[in-house]
């Protein structure tokens, strides 16, 4: 999709399709409080063509709502969309993402390859908006239908937004290009949770990740089993030994210029490919200096549940056990692109997990990757081998935190007990640090995206303590969301850490106004605000 940027009146601008948004402004409450539909934008001509359906009382402004006025009276534009965000109180720069991929998807099937989007007016001078917009259409653009032998391929090609006359340029220009960036990034991630397991193996997502690490500057490392071999990563290795496919180890590391402060990882002079460590932190104590942020993801690229197979009833969304893997890549993506000025390095954890005869067995033990090399790793109890993802999550927050992370955020799509609690609406989220959460629960207001934090503590800890070993890897039925994170806690230990378990909001089961059936890109939004906000 091209994106441009225009500043004329609305009322002259030609194109296929001219979409404005508008809001209902209907202050009472109660059976007889009737909407008022409001444009949010102060071109008298647009006003006049839509305000006879407007007075009809037909069109509401709801939420996503459409009204489409062919040949309207006045205007240029071919076609007139109006596009609800609903009650004015409760619109936020989210409402106004959301109508813009609405306006997208009502475009596409009915042929228009040029859509129009005037930013709202008399609504809020914020850039918020602007790149809600952009974002809000890229991500509407997207279609999970790659392998349709007669696709179709109804993409938009050209999206222009109309600024009103008098917005800030720069500022606007600014936040196009921001929106830009966010919508391809999460639809890069997408495409990553679109794929089939056969055309997206631990392997190829190595390099997918590589190839995009290449494209934006970010430092790269793709590794495989002789590095976690060399890392004592028994229990991510315990993970990838049932498959015929190798695991993948990937780093990417942005390291922007003049931050110079906090510990600095430094690659070895030894050929990483010989399975040498790839970065060492330095001697300075973390705590003193500037932060430098780890992301890790769950990176499973498919999961059939191994020896404890999952139900065959819709065991091929498993494809998507990555999505928190790929909600990391291209947070990284974003930040590579957007330059914030704090280190960060991703880490994610990419395998199979398969059944065969060499699968590892419930009531095997596993010893975890050790933060201090010298020293022996903790022991897993292996209980259940379809709670894998957070064995693959111990050795890479162990990993992240041996390469001087300060603050961790993890995402994966980690435990069907968090769809028990939130349905598919809301992710759930977890810290040991308040004021790191703080940082997380700002940046929703941005992000758009729901999260909701669990409680973590001892009575849960308990529920994962190993007859045989220092912990097993799931803690039973009850509260199985929160063992989970419990678990991963235990790798954390102290250093401030959030972790995002999106299985409930990874994949849209039904396709809505403003977005396809298919994968989401949960996440990416909230973890990039979060390191902006450092």
């Amino acid at each position: 999709m091209r994106t441009e940027l225009s500043f004329a009146p609305l009322a002259g601008i030609a194109t296929e399709l001219l979409a404005v948004l508008a809001v209902d402004t209907q202050p009472a409450k109660g059976r007889d409080a009737k909407p008022q539909p409001t444009l949010l934008t102060a071109d008298a001509q647009v006003q006049a063509a839509a305000a006879g359906v407007l007075a009809t009382g037909e069109y509401k402004a709801g939420a996503n709502e459409t009204l489409l006025l062919h040949a309207p009276a006045g205007l240029a534009a071919r076609r007139l969309l109006i596009v609800g965000l609903g009650k004015l109180a409760k619109a936020t720069p989210h409402s106004v993402r959301e109508a813009a991929g609405t306006a997208v998807r009502f475009a596409k099937p009915r042929g228009i390859r040029e859509i129009v989007v005037a930013l709202p007016e008399n609504f809020s001078k914020s850039p918020l908006h602007a790149v809600a917009v952009v974002e809000g259409a890229l991500v509407g653009d997207f279609d999970p239908d790659t392998y349709r032998s007669e696709r179709k391929d109804q993409s938009i090609e050209t999206l222009t937004i109309a600024a009103p006359a008098d917005a800030d340029r720069a500022a606007t220009e600014a936040a196009v290009a921001e929106g830009v960036i966010l919508g391809e990034s999460q639809n890069f991630a997408r495409s990553l949770v679109n794929e089939p397991g056969n055309k997206l193996t631990p392997t190829i997502l190595g390099q997918r990740a590589a190839l995009m690490a290449q494209e934006v500057g970010l430092g790269w490392e793709v590794h495989s089993t002789k590095m976690l071999d060399q890392l004592k990563m028994g229990a991510f290795s315990s993970v990838a030994q049932g498959s015929a496919e190798p695991p993948a180890l990937i780093v990417l590391r942005y390291e922007p210029e003049g931050v110079t402060e906090g510990p600095i990882l430094h690659p070895t002079d030894k050929d990483p490919s010989v399975g040498a460590p790839v970065h060492h932190p330095t001697d300075k104590d973390p705590s003193v200096g500037a932060p430098v942020l780890g992301l890790v993801g769950k990176g499973i690229t498919f999961d059939s549940g191994g020896i404890s197979i999952k139900p065959s009833d819709n065991m091929d969304k498993m494809k998507c056990d990555m999505a928190g893997g790929a909600a990391i890549i291209a947070a990284m993506r974003a930040i590579a692109l957007l330059k914030p000025r704090v280190r960060v390095f991703a880490i994610v954890c990419a395998a199979e997990n398969m059944p065969s005869g060499s699968a590892q067995k419930p009531g095997d033990v596993q010893t975890a990757m050790p933060l201090d090399p010298d020293k022996p790793g903790k022991t897993i109890e292996i209980v259940n081998t379809d709670a894998e993802g957070r064995l693959v999550l111990a050795d890479g927050i162990t990993y992240a935190r041996r390469l001087g992370a300060t603050h961790l955020i993890d995402a994966a799509t980690l435990t069907g007990a968090i769809s028990v609690a939130l349905g598919k609406i809301t992710a759930g989220a977890f810290s040991n640090d308040d004021a790191t959460y703080a940082r997380f629960e700002a940046g929703l207001a941005v992000s758009g995206e729901k999260f909701w934090r669990l409680p973590l503590g001892e009575e849960y800890a308990e529920l994962i303590k190993s007859d045989i070993g220092d912990i097993k890897n799931t803690g039973g039925r009850f509260g199985g969301a929160i063992t989970a994170a419990e678990f991963l806690h235990t790798f954390v230990e102290d250093t401030p850490w959030i972790h995002l378990d999106i299985a409930g909001v990874a994949w849209v089961e039904d396709a809505r106004p403003f977005i396809a059936k298919g994968p989401s890109g949960a996440a990416v939004r909230s973890i990039l605000e979060w390191v902006r906000s450092f």
